[in-house]
């Protein structure tokens, strides 16, 4: 049984069909890219899986179970966190009460701690700035920020909403490390990703999207080598020899 089996999934925003009967599946551990051209539907489908947007048909099952337009905080509290485009933290709170604020489904405050305690270990940078407000903090941090609140629920899965997306290149191989860090221990991971070539090397799974439909998927050594996939998304010109 796969952990989230997503079939036929259905989205529309008012006449425009956004999804056109989606299908993907992730298993435990899994680390799974989603690469696309902008509008595809890539983002659609992570909020429409974890309940920010309505879905107009098809099925999302996570453990065997139906989540299919679950309330997002049931999702949350059913083992899935999720990223989104652009971090959306609280500019205005501190690094610490941001982390706080992704652990509000939990009421053990020894547990919280802990996980407040392992969001300081993975991301060095956040424990030196805990009192700093999350307005303050450069692009690259608060994207550690916007991850690891999304870690403070202590999800099974995690959904990553271009990650790299408005960081200094210079710290994007940073940001990927801790990711490949983080599924590492055990967390399941489905990243949205905008640099084609660092997604495909880091994952081990990868769907292809356009205009609102799966068109390609396979592992992700298959995809670095398919001519079509290189071509479109990798800036390779000519045909593999």
């Amino acid at each position: 049984m796969a952990l989230l089996d997503v079939k036929d999934l259905v989205v529309h925003y008012g006449k425009i069909n956004a999804l056109k009967g989606v299908s993907l599946r992730l298993e435990q551990g899994d680390f799974v890219a989603l690469i696309g051209a902008n509008g595809a539907g890539k983002t659609t489908l992570l909020c429409a899986i974890s309940g920010v947007v309505h879905a107009t048909s098809g099925t999302v099952s996570f453990r065997g179970k139906s989540i299919f337009n679950h309330a997002s905080e049931a999702i949350v509290r059913s083992g899935i966190s999720h990223v989104p485009e652009g971090r959306k933290i609280f500019s205005e709170l501190s690094v610490e009460e941001n982390l706080y604020a992704g652990a509000y489904i939990i009421s053990d405050k020894a547990r919280v701690k802990d996980l407040l305690e392992r969001s300081y270990q993975l991301f060095p940078r956040l424990a030196e700035r805990r009192k700093k407000e999350g307005g303050t903090l450069s692009g690259g941090e608060q994207q550690m920020l916007a991850i690891a609140r999304g870690l403070m629920s202590d999800p099974d899965i995690l959904f990553l909403d271009e990650p790299s997306l408005g960081i200094a290149p210079i710290l994007v191989d940073k940001i990927f490390e801790f990711i490949v860090q983080i599924n590492a221990m055990g967390k399941t991971i489905l990243m949205i990703e905008q640099n084609a070539n660092l997604a495909l090397q880091v994952a081990r799974y990868g769907y292809v999207m356009e205009t609102g439909k799966i068109t390609h998927e396979a592992a992700c050594a298959e995809l670095r080598e398919d001519d079509a996939i290189r071509r479109a998304y990798l800036g390779v010109t000519g045909a593999t020899t």
